[in-house]
């Protein structure tokens, strides 16, 4: 019996919806990192963009546990000597919702070019409105 390799014109992708309202951060990201990877599948091959794309919606109704919203912070460097920029979550979540759930998602994947081009299948939206109704998407529930 040989082994199963799937190609790239072989992939079936789907797509799914994530409430993350009233949901932990973590919680999230692992979902949506497994889904956008292609983990779930039976097929998955780890050389092959197999995964599906995901919408999560309410991004700025989405919690952190513990005292992370104080004592977290986002660092990025300019590149400059003595630039180091840090901003708290408490902040992050307050204004930019959206890129706290792409972080997450982003340190969740590994680091080389598969993962780039499967961050492309991750949507993200503040709000419940989004414009993806035309591709029929499955509701994902996390606990």
């Amino acid at each position: 019996m040989s082994t199963f390799m799937l190609n790239p014109k072989n992939v079936k992708r789907k797509w799914h919806v994530i409430d993350a309202s009233g949901k932990s951060l973590g919680r999230i990201a692992v979902e949506a990192a497994k889904l956008i990877r292609g983990k779930h599948k039976p097929e998955f091959t780890p050389n092959v963009q197999c995964g599906d794309h995901v919408v999560v919606v309410n991004c700025d109704k989405i919690v952190l546990t513990g005292n992370k919203l104080v004592q977290k912070f986002y660092r990025r460097h300019t590149g400059y000597i003595g630039h180091l920029k840090s901003v708290r979550y408490a902040d992050i979540i307050k204004t930019r919702s959206v890129l706290a759930v792409q972080l997450a998602v982003r340190g969740m994947l590994s680091h080389n070019s598969l993962s780039r081009r499967a961050m492309l299948k991750l949507h993200l939206y503040k709000g419940a409105e989004h414009n993806h109704e035309a591709q029929s998407p499955q509701i994902w529930k996390v606990r």
